[in-house]
Order: structure tokens, then sequence, then C-alpha cells
């Protein structure tokens, strides 16, 4: 069954960086699109960030735009997210999910556990 993990959460204060990592099991990440994903408490999941399978194109939120850099290494099955200049408002847990194509609503698999990012003074 497709899984992924994801790990590299924690508390940082604002202004600082955190580097997420989504790492696949039992199965290669080669032909996915790799989306992430961030629920605040009380709020709707939102997409942060897509990759290509190929890693030749990526998109962003506005919110994260120009802070937030995501990247593949499809030799180690992962994908990361590099986050810097972090604010409050990105205190979140976050997801990572496989698609077909970042335009696709459809995700494979089920949702796993999350990585909580907390941003705080």
């Amino acid at each position: 069954q497709l899984q992924l993990v994801e790990s590299g959460g924690g508390l940082v204060q604002p202004g600082g960086s955190l580097r997420l990592s989504c790492a696949a099991s039992g199965f290669t990440l080669d032909y996915y699109a790799i989306n992430w994903f961030r629920q605040a408490p009380g709020k709707e999941r939102e997409g942060v960030s897509c990759i290509s399978s190929s890693g030749g194109n990526t998109n962003y939120a506005d919110s994260v735009k120009g802070r937030f850099t995501i990247s593949r290494d499809n030799a180690k099955n992962t994908v990361y997210l590099e986050m810097n200049s972090l604010k409050p408002e990105d205190t979140a847990v976050y997801f990572c999910a496989a698609k077909g194509l970042c335009s696709d609503r459809f995700i494979f698999g089920s949702w796993g556990q999350g990585t909580q990012v907390t941003v705080s003074s």
C-alpha cells in the first residue's frame, strides 16, 4: 500500500528555518507528483506546494512563495520542503500526498500522521 511518512517538524522561533521530509514506504516516488499540505487548528487543510514527478515543475501557495522551496531526491525516494523565514501563521500539521499530476485533486493512498510545525517565540 502506498504510504508516505512525514518528518522534520518542530518548534522554531519566528524567522527560523526547518526542512521537512516526505519519505515513501513500499513504492517508488519516481512516478508521482508530491503535494505538501498543511492544516492549522480550526482551519481546513490547504495546499502549500507541489512538485511534478520529474521535479521540473513546482508551484507554491501565495502565502509561502519566496520562503519555501520544494525539492525531490528520487534516489532517496524522498521529497523535501525547505521552510525559511517562518512566521507564526505557518504553524500547522504538515502532510504530504502523492498525486498523478499537481493539478489532480485525487491523492493516492491515505493521509499520514503529518509532522507538527510550531512557530513561536
